[in-house]
């Protein structure tokens, strides 16, 4: 961690967040927690194993990391 009030160190999670919710939360209303719960839980799945980023040379987090093993 960097010093205290260094915005960098959280600049990567509220980006995901940010992704998160105009494509899952904003998009739809839910009906109970159980129902957000699930969505929430199959959009991570998706974002890391199907995904693809071009940041990551068109490949998933996953692929991407299971390459140089």
């Amino acid at each position: 961690m960097s010093r205290r009030g260094n915005c960098h160190d959280n600049a990567v999670i509220e980006s995901f967040f940010a992704i998160l919710k105009s494509e899952c939360f904003y998009t739809r209303s839910y009906t109970s927690i159980a129902e957000l719960q699930a969505e929430l839980e199959e959009y991570v799945v998706y974002d890391n194993q199907k995904h693809i980023k071009m940041a990551l040379k068109g490949l998933s987090p996953v692929r991407y990391r299971t390459q140089y093993l």
